[in-house]
């Protein structure tokens, strides 16, 4: 089974402060034109998307510069509520690694990553986190989670949506566009059944 847990684009939602994604209709067969023909505007954070090193790292990798490998692979996901502690971060690592799926790590559910959380994730070499969060740490100050994890390399996949996805390992596939020399980018998130 495939499960798209990215947010239809036009209708997603976006960090407070960010811009929203906007469609313009170009052409339009109905309207006698040759082809129908879109154009978009939107910030790279929009939806689901995934963090760059250089979001927070002046001389961090741009989204181009980072390797397909973090975001294709088998992946955990975890449910959780609320924050998530140290000791969650080792739990949730321990049952993914129990299942070979210890290296991408998507939390299910209304979860805020917290420092020491993060800590543990960074420690621990993982190549992406995950959430349902439009970001990964606490929306009133993410910045110093942000900094530890993308400090490790660890590349942020957020706004994703795992209701109808069980606990349970995972191939991930979420390749950003390829949008040299950005902080972010906008990615088509899919989970395949190892089942």
């Amino acid at each position: 089974m495939i499960y798209d847990i990215t947010q239809p684009l036009f209708e997603c939602e976006v960090f407070p402060g960010d811009p929203k994604p906007e469609k313009k209709v170009m052409l339009k067969i109905e309207n006698g034109d040759v082809c129908n023909l879109t154009a978009f505007s939107m910030c790279a954070h929009n939806g689901t998307h995934v963090d760059a090193p250089y979001h927070f790292y002046k001389d961090g990798k741009g989204i181009d510069e980072v390797s397909l490998d973090k975001f294709i692979g088998k992946a955990f996901v975890a449910e959780h509520n609320g924050e998530v502690t140290e000791s969650d971060a080792r739990d949730i690592l321990n049952r993914g690694k129990a299942l070979g799926a210890e290296k991408k790590i998507l939390i299910k559910g209304k979860a805020v990553v917290s420092l020491e959380a993060a800590k543990v994730f960074a420690e621990a070499g993982v190549d992406l986190v995950g959430n349902e969060s439009q970001t990964v740490g606490p929306e009133d100050a993410p910045m110093q989670v942000h900094l530890v994890l993308l400090g490790a390399e660890v590349v942020l996949l957020e706004g994703i949506r795992l209701e109808k996805v069980p606990e349970g390992a995972y191939m991930l596939n979420c390749a950003p566009l390829n949008l040299s020399g950005c902080d972010g980018a906008p990615c088509r998130a899919v989970l395949v059944s190892l089942e």
